[in-house]
């Protein structure tokens, strides 16, 4: 019996040591340091200051576990053994147009760096600010790429395959055309227009006679011949900042590639749906106003790098205007959107305050 109770005695004593060296360091020296001041006090009042200390030790020993757990997946492995990679924090790189200063204010409290609105009919100016600046333009560039493919005549239902060509090495982007996804050439333009694919961009470029670099060629090329003399391209996609305009020049480019109805169409559809290597997969537009039935869009694209801030290039009417709205280098992640809404409800009390006129 003497020898059963002994084995009990070290049996509670092991599982004691167990405990202590399972619970983090704070956590032990906060028992030891309440066990000490029970010992020493022998007034009743000090029995609920222990069961109080005894409540909050473990949510402090939960608090400090989480912080070994965190400290650990830092250090070496996460809970299901994978190795874990040191993430640093990085601030958000400045835009091109935020290092020239163009951030500046205006009479209609726009949140882009370069604003141009233009008649598309007459050619007049209605509103401008920094629109002579060249800056990178992003996606904007996948206009010029659609109307290189149309104004080539290629065969639109010609199937192009996405190889390991169209990997994004610039910015590292991803895409839901995987390698080895066939689609139409009309395909690819209409998801690069509408989604802003930069897989369906690159391998148009790729497919044009000559390869890509005769199709880059051709883009400086055209951005010549249509007058846009602060333009300069280096791929078909956008990625790259050394595709640079500015807001006049891209206006001079809306006008031209209005004239293709499969481009009005391409980039103002809201959705679209591809066969991905036999999976229906469904794409979205990026521009959501031409969700907004209170907009009549003609034309639209939009663009997106860090270099160039949040783009917008849409043609749009207005009161029975039809309208260009350039707007490049804006901040957040709305603001192009909420900068076209503001240019329509200033046009719109334009017209008003001129009693109802279009002209």
């Amino acid at each position: 019996m003497r020898q059963w109770m002994t084995g009990i005695a070290l049996g509670i004593a092991g599982c004691a040591i167990s405990a202590a060296l399972i619970v983090p360091a704070p956590a032990v020296a906060q028992s030891a340091s309440t066990s000490s001041k029970s010992a020493k006090s022998s007034k009743p009042a000090a029995k609920p200051a222990a069961r109080k200390q005894s409540a909050t030790a473990p949510r402090k020993t939960q608090q400090a576990s989480r912080s070994i757990r965190t400290q650990r997946v830092v250090a070496g492995k996460n809970r299901r053994g994978a190795r874990a990679q040191r993430v640093a924090y990085a601030p958000p790189r400045p835009s091109i147009g935020q290092l020239q200063g163009l951030r500046t204010d205006d009479p209609l409290d726009l949140h882009s760096s370069v604003a141009l609105i233009t008649d598309q009919a007459t050619g007049e100016v209605l509103f401008a600010k920094n629109d002579r600046a060249v800056l990178p333009i992003a996606s904007i560039t996948k206009l010029m790429t659609s109307l290189l493919v149309v104004e080539a005549r290629q065969p639109m239902d010609e199937i192009l395959t996405i190889s390991d060509q169209e990997i994004d090495t610039e910015k590292g982007t991803s895409s839901r055309l995987r390698i080895g996804a066939q689609l139409s050439r009309a395909d690819a333009m209409h998801l690069a227009l509408m989604n802003s694919e930069n897989r369906a961009a690159h391998v148009l470029g790729r497919s044009y006679p000559g390869g890509l670099p005769a199709f880059i060629e051709a883009m400086n090329a055209k951005a010549a011949l249509l007058g846009m003399t602060q333009t300069r391209f280096v791929d078909p996609t956008g990625l790259s900042p050394k595709n640079v305009s500015s807001a006049r020049d891209l206006t001079l480019l809306m006008k031209a590639a209005y004239q293709h109805p499969e481009l009005r169409e391409y980039s103002t559809s809201p959705s679209y749906a591809v066969a991905v290597l036999g999976r229906n997969t469904q794409f979205g537009n990026t521009n959501r106003l031409v969700h907004n039935p209170e907009w009549q869009i003609g034309l639209q694209k939009t663009g997106y790098i860090s270099e160039a801030g949040k783009c917008l290039v849409m043609q749009a009417l207005v009161q029975g205007r039809q309208v260009l709205m350039v707007f490049l280098d804006s901040t957040g992640k709305y603001s192009r959107l909420g900068d076209a809404q503001r240019v329509r409800t200033w046009l719109e009390s334009r017209n008003t305050a001129a009693g109802g006129t279009t002209s």
